[in-house]
């Protein structure tokens, strides 16, 4: 009786092991559907407000019995790839977007077949030293040394929490120290920042609200007094964070002066350079991150600035030891896995202890493409950047931020009369009903205002321009309302 059942479920069990022939019937329509997508990129809409926001799901509750993948597809069209930001699209100039390169598919497919396990080295050595090897590489870009610690992480949140836990345990702030810890970070510091101190245990530590420049750049004197004086007060100055392009305008904090501020005082200094680390790939970008050398961990998201699928973040941290006494644990049913290796295991740096094989998405392009092509699509975003601000100043009524560091431009339309805000609301909105492109709105200084980030690998001088007739366009018809 009982192999009579193991027979019996064996036989609908092996309906999860297709043959070749149903594997071919399964990717050959979604193959299709991908290239049709794609081909639909230069013409589509960037964003599509719909009611149905996806609700249709609901109507396809997951069931015992198989559905057709062309079923599947058609669900895929009208209920996922129709609402909301096209971020694939050439003219997603919304908040930080990102890319989605090919290759990078490519790579999570064949990660995904095989199933290596990244986590541990024991399980898998080549796919561990494929990813220390990118982390590696990552370090050279930014000017950390070969030795110092890399971990690819699911995103900019992971890794900023990451070098947070690393600092704390590396300055040895305990539970009874928390309320005399003090850390330093300007306005513009990413919210993910914020949500890292409190899951690191620091929510109850002083938060220091560094002054910033004209620019939005943090002030390196304001830092200084701020230090001495807590330092004077009795408090614990351990943490400074400093920004490589915040997300509101873009703005690189001066990373030389916080290094040195920070290497006087003996703090940690965390450099968030999720959105604008990668920049130093050109010289451009290079030198206006001048001094991210002087961190003692960084954030950067290959999603962001390297063009690949969501998903893909890193962080480096030049002490090795500091990050592996923060984060390494290890268990009884794992005895089989400690054996001396060259590389440590990225569970060992990470609050991760499975993990998917990252390593492919980023090394496939990176190999198939060399680093060339990246280099040049940084610097066209960086001087598209410029090019709009340029064109946004030639016309009247445009009231236009700072030159950007990196790619993002900050700007607002001022009518002669009425309320700026509320026109730019209005601004916004007609844009977003229009869809050809995206752009995204934020309050810098009390003001409400608009942003044009610049980052899609997709987006060129054509998708810059039309966004810029748009502008005009929908500025002259309220104007005219």
């Amino acid at each position: 009786m009982l192999i009579d059942r193991i027979l019996a479920l064996e036989r609908v069990a092996r309906r999860l092991e297709p043959s070749a022939a149903v594997r071919a019937a399964m990717t050959d329509p979604v193959l299709a559907y991908g290239e049709r997508f794609l081909a639909s990129l230069p013409e589509g809409r960037t964003y599509v407000p719909e009611t149905d926001a996806g609700a249709s799901l609901y109507a396809h509750p997951i069931g015992e019995e198989p559905r057709a993948i062309e079923d599947l597809l058609g669900v895929l069209t009208q209920s996922v790839d129709r609402a909301g930001i096209n971020c694939a699209g050439p003219r997603d100039f919304g908040y930080i977007p990102g890319g989605g390169i090919f290759p990078a598919a490519l790579g999570d497919y064949l990660a995904d077949v095989t199933n290596r396990y990244a986590g541990v080295f024991f399980a898998n050595p080549g796919a561990v030293r494929m990813e220390h090897l990118l982390t590696r590489w990552m370090a050279s870009v930014v000017g950390f040394p070969d030795t110092a610690a890399g971990n690819l992480t699911s995103g900019g949140s992971i890794a900023n929490l990451i070098g947070i836990v690393t600092a704390r345990d590396a300055h040895a702030v305990r539970s009874r120290d928390v309320e005399r810890a003090v850390i330093y970070a300007t306005a513009h510091a990413h919210h993910s920042i914020h949500k890292a101190i409190r899951l690191a245990g620091l929510g109850e530590a002083v938060l220091r609200e560094v002054p910033m420049d004209a620019r939005h750049r943090m002030r390196v004197d304001a830092l200084d007094r701020m230090i001495q004086d807590d330092q004077a007060a009795g408090r614990r100055p351990f943490l400074v964070v400093a920004s490589a392009g915040t997300t509101d305008v873009g703005a690189v904090d001066p990373l030389r002066a916080i290094g040195d501020v920070a290497s006087q005082h003996q703090l940690w200094l965390h450099v968030d350079g999720a959105y604008g680390a990668f920049f130093a790939l050109c010289d451009e970008g290079r030198r206006a991150l001048d001094g991210m050398a002087c961190a003692d961990s960084i954030t950067m998201d290959p999603h962001k600035s390297l063009f690949l699928p969501y998903g893909s973040g890193a962080v480096l941290v030049k002490d090795t030891a500091a990050v592996y006494r923060a984060h390494a644990y290890t268990a009884n049913y794992m005895q089989d896995t400690r054996q001396a290796a060259d590389e440590m295991s990225p569970a060992d740096l990470s609050p991760e202890l499975t993990k998917p094989f990252r390593g492919l998405r980023l090394w496939l392009p990176l190999q198939l493409f060399g680093v060339a092509p990246f280099r040049a699509a940084l610097e066209e975003k960086m001087l598209l950047a410029r090019h709009f601000r340029q064109r946004l100043l030639e016309i009247p009524g445009f009231d236009v931020g700072p030159e950007p560091d990196l790619s993002v431009v900050t700007f607002r339309y001022v009518p002669d009369r009425g309320d700026a805000d509320a026109f730019n609301q209005q601004l916004v909105q007609a844009i977003h009903a229009d869809g050809r492109v995206f752009l995204s709105s934020s309050v810098i200084d009390g003001r409400f205002i608009l942003r044009l980030a610049v980052l899609v690998f997709r987006s060129h001088l054509d998708d810059v321009e039309l966004t810029i007739r748009i502008l005009r366009e929908k500025v002259d018809a309220l104007l005219n309302s």
